[in-house]
This record gives structure tokens, sequence and C-alpha cells, in this order.
């Protein structure tokens, strides 16, 4: 299991005391607010271009928030198994909700993204933490049942995320998007002071931060990623600005190796990968990450452009798999406790490859009962592999590595989702250029289609483009059914609660 004793991976440290369903209502809220502003903000984007401009680099408002939580959850991590889970949350929270603020008085779009990145800052704690203290506060047995309420918020969000966001647009203003975290950040905020108790820490030397460790991750997680999400966009992949800067992460990725090498507790430790259980995770969760941007990029759009449905149903056709996961993941324990927690999430993503391989046999144009069912039983078959992996592997560890464990994880997640949007991206944008002769890409034939210029041709290029995108999507579920395979035991070596 790696250098570290024992004793140290469980730390001898009691579970998270107060009240408990105060604190789990806390809980809900902040994943909440993390989960509503993945959705909420992609409706009033006419809005806010129309209020402040700069249509040019407004996708920087998702792009710049997703850079800041993704860079910043080892660090959260690290610093929550030093520090504890409480002070890491307040802060956060505190973090996010002041981005919140500033953004909602930005009086251009550069003051807009910059504050989103703010946000994001704080949002990184957010999810984190929150998962983090999932564990914390149930043991093995009943972990699922807090997992899936978690769950339910994500599939709620992202259900209303888009309505709320349109709602406050069109009848208020969208000043109102980032105003509403207050509120609900505020409850949060006070319940998990008042009501969130850690046990007193041990008296022991002052704990060492590795502050150089985390500025090098952040500067090259924020260098890589967004070579990735600017990469075919803003410019091309193989131009002198792509190229300097996979360069410039390349290079950093040696600094951060050399400085975490050295470093008494580094943000990313070497026994994450070390250890078979949870090197296998966060390869199989970043599989997971990267099949997800087929249907949750790709399908509106083949929804509205081949199925001919308006914005709002197409929406729906997505919405469905938010029904179905949380249910199929509160379910999954029934099952990990008979066959254990790596065959079943080798169950559930081997029957997602196989429907996601379904996707592109579907016919043409088809009717939109047909792609809902797929995605329908994809939901099912996502929670009963998501939810067994992250439960199982944040039993593997105790305490004092529990936080560093949860972020690499989720990290290695949201990594795999800036992939696959690139990759995918990319393959799309080459099949469709095959099928026209090399005129446009997704975003203009696309909007071709909206506005009735584009040919029956345009559209079956469209749907060969989202079929390609699936089958790789399949790919990913397969890799990552193999790496489960080959990689993680059949048993996790779990600790005693």
């Amino acid at each position: 299991m790696g250098s570290t004793s024992s004793a140290a991976r469980e730390g001898a440290r009691p579970a998270t005391t107060g009240r408990r369903g105060a604190v789990v209502a806390a809980l809900m809220l902040s994943m909440a607010l993390a989960a509503l502003d993945a959705t909420i903000v992609s409706t009033a984007v006419p809005q806010i271009v129309g209020d402040l401009g700069g249509f040019s680099v407004f996708s920087w408002l998702f792009s710049g928030y997703l850079l800041a939580v993704t860079v910043t959850l080892p660090v959260y991590g690290k610093l929550s198994d030093t520090f504890g889970r409480k002070p890491v949350l307040i802060a956060g929270s505190v973090v996010f909700l002041l981005g919140s603020l500033l953004c909602a008085v930005a009086w251009n779009m550069g003051a807009l993204i910059a504050f989103r990145v703010v946000q994001g800052l704080g949002g990184g704690a957010l999810q984190g933490t929150v998962q983090t203290l999932a564990a914390d506060l149930y043991p093995l047995k009943d972990r699922p049942r807090i997992q899936s309420k978690l769950s339910t918020v994500w599939a709620v969000s992202a259900v209303a995320g888009p309505g709320l966001g349109g709602v406050l647009a069109a009848y208020a203003d969208w000043r109102w998007i980032f105003l509403i975290n207050l509120p609900i950040g505020a409850v949060a905020l006070w319940l998990i002071v008042r009501h969130l108790h850690e046990p007193e820490r041990e008296t022991t030397p002052r704990a060492r931060v590795d502050w150089a460790g985390a500025l090098a991750v952040f500067a090259c997680g924020g260098v890589l990623l967004t070579a990735l999400v600017q990469g075919g966009v803003a410019w091309p992949w193989l131009s002198v600005p792509s190229l300097a800067l996979f360069g410039v992460g390349l290079a950093l990725v040696a600094v951060v190796v050399l400085v975490e090498r050295r470093a008494a507790e580094p943000i990313i430790p070497g026994w994450v990968w070390r250890r078979r259980t949870i090197a296998a995770v966060n390869l199989a969760l970043g599989a997971l990450g990267l099949l997800m941007v087929a249907p949750s990029v790709f399908l509106p759009t083949y929804a509205q452009s081949v199925l001919g449905l308006a914005p709002v149903a197409a929406g729906f056709v997505l919405s469905v798999w938010t029904l179905s996961w949380p249910v199929s993941a509160a379910l999954s324990q029934h099952v990990y406790r008979r066959i254990g927690f790596r065959d079943t999430a080798m169950l559930g993503i081997g029957t997602a490859a196989l429907i996601l391989f379904a996707f592109p046999f579907l016919p043409y144009p088809g009717q939109a009962w047909q792609p809902m069912l797929l995605m329908l039983l994809l939901g099912a078959a996502l929670g009963l592999f998501q939810l067994p992996l992250i439960v199982g592997v944040q039993s593997t560890v105790g305490w004092t590595e529990r936080g560093t464990t949860t972020a690499s994880v989720l990290f290695c997640r949201q990594t795999g989702q800036t992939v696959g949007a690139a990759v995918f991206g990319a393959v799309a944008n080459g099949v469709l250029a095959a099928r026209l002769g090399g005129a446009g890409d997704l975003d203009s034939v696309t909007r071709a289609l909206d506005a009735g210029t584009a040919p029956e041709a345009t559209r079956r290029a469209i749907a060969d483009a989202v079929h390609a995108v699936y089958l790789g999507a399949a790919g990913a579920a397969a890799l990552a059914f193999l790496v489960l395979l080959f990689l993680a035991p059949r048993k996790f070596p779990v600790l005693g609660d």
C-alpha cells in the first residue's frame, strides 16, 4: 500500500461530530452552489453579452471557472488533511460568495471573467471538501446514503439550472444569477460554522504547507488546461500559441515533479499513484470525465440539428440521464456488498460502453424517444460505476489522507472532461470537414441549420460527427473497464471504520 504506515493512514481521527442532519443540509446547499453554477450561467449568455459586450471571449466565463476549480482541487485536498475540513470549507465558501458578489457588479466582460476565476478558486474547495466530509460523516455501510443525496443535488441542478437562469435573465436581470448564490451560501456557511465540530487535533509541530508545490501545480494545470480549452478554438492546434503553451506546460510538469519530490509535505504525494487502488480509480474516473463530454456537449446539438427539436426539448433529451443516475447510485450498495466495489464498477462501465456504442446505430433521423431511452440507461450504468469507486477509494484511506485522495479523484475527472472537450471537438470538426468538403466546423454549420439555410447533407454530416464522438466515448468506457480489470485489486483494501 505504499510507504505510509497503516497507523498514519488511519490517522487516529474520530468521526466528525455535531448535528449531523444540519451538517448534511449545509453540504447539500454547498454542493448546490457548485452544481448550479455549472448550468445556470449558460442560458443568460445572450443577455450578458448584450449588456457587457465581449462576444469573442465570452467562452472564458466557463473556461476560467473550470480552470480555477480544477487546478485548486489538489491544493484544497491537502490543506483539508493538514488543517481540517471546516476551515477549508469556510474559506472556500467565503471566496466563492465574494466572487459571486463581484460577478454581480462586473462592469465589463474582462472584469466578469476575472471574477468568475475568483468564484472558481472557492468552487474547488466546495467540490472537494464536501465530498470528503461526506465520507467523514458516515461509516462505510451508510455512505451511499449521503452520496446519493449529493448525486440528487447535481441531478436537480442540471435540470433546474438552465431554466432558472433563463427566468432570471428574462424577467429580472442576469446579475441575479450570481446574487442568488449569496443567501444560499450564507445559510450553508451558518450551518457549517454552528454545527460542524471537528475533534481537537493532537498537539504536533506546526504543519508545513508546500506553497511552492501549490504554486507549481496551479501554474502547470492552468497552462495545460488553457492549451486544451483554447486549442482548435482561439487558434489552430499546430499554431505557435498552442505549441508554446504545451511546451511551457510540459516544462512545468518537470518543475512540479522536482518540487514535490523535495517537499516534506507535498501537495500531490507520490502514494496517490503508487497505490494500485487509488491509481486505478483516478484513471477510471478520468475516463468517465472524457466520455461524459459526448452526451453533455454534443447530444443537444444532435437533438436540435438532426431530430429538429426546440432547445427546451433538446435539453430534456439530455436531462433524462440525471433522473436514473442518482437512483442507480443509491441502489449500487446492494450490488457492491455482494460482488465488491471493482466488479460493480466494471458492470456499470461495461454496460455504459455498450450503450454508447449503440448510439451510432440509431435510425436517421429517428424519434426523440430513442436517444432518450439510451440516455436513461446510460445514467443508470454510470451511477453503478461512479459511486462504488468513490465510496470504495475513500474507504481505503484514513482521515489524514482522505482529503488528498478525494481531491485526486475529482481532479482526474475534471481533467478528463477538459481533455474530452478538446479531443472530441477535434473529432467532430474533422468528420464534418470530410463530409462537407472542408467547409466549416460544428458551430458554424449548427448556426446555418438554425437559420434554415443548410441542406439535408449538412444534417447527415452532423449526425455522422456526433456518431463518431459517441464511438470515441465508447472507447473511453472500454478503457476504464480495462483499467479496473488489470490495475485495480479485485477486493479493495478497506480500513475499519
